[in-house]
């Protein structure tokens, strides 16, 4: 019986975490499926907009070896896209682990049969992070300019 499994993400500002969960994930199924969650799905859950657009993001996790197919998650219900995408074992990051979200993962999936299966999440860089440093380096770049101008 050949394994299917789907790991889903926003893969924005792609790091090394995105990395060691695709690969985690492919280890462990004959066949993954990387879920890219659509731009529109990521406001309406996170309230904000990926800085990478889904098309880059899609492009950039399909080029990885260890991934066998892309699916763009256009609805905020796994459930849902359980049903298009039909999968064996769902991946997610063990910062999941006991969560209020995490549980109702389980909870749904174990309905269908689906194993919900967690992987170490990388501590050391996420998305946020990515994007708070971002942010900051922006903030800086906007105050020299603005010392420049008025000097």
């Amino acid at each position: 019986m050949t394994v299917i499994g789907y790991a889903p993400g926003a893969y924005d500002l792609f790091h090394i975490g995105h990395l060691n969960i695709l690969r985690h994930a492919a280890a462990h199924c004959d066949r993954l499926i990387a879920g890219v969650v659509a731009d529109e799905v990521l406001l309406e859950t996170k309230g904000r907009l990926p800085v990478i657009p889904l098309a880059e993001r899609m492009e950039i996790v399909a080029s990885l070896r260890c991934v066998d197919a892309v699916h763009a998650e256009t609805v905020p219900d796994k459930l849902d896209t359980w049903r298009e995408v039909g999968f064996d074992v769902i991946f997610k990051g063990d910062d999941w682990r006991g969560t209020a979200k995490g549980r109702r993962l389980e909870r749904d999936f174990a309905s269908v049969g689906v194993e919900v299966r967690y992987f170490p999440y990388t501590m050391h860089t996420s998305s946020t992070v990515l994007r708070r440093a971002l942010s900051a380096i922006e903030a800086g770049e906007a105050g020299v300019r603005a010392a420049a101008l008025t000097s």
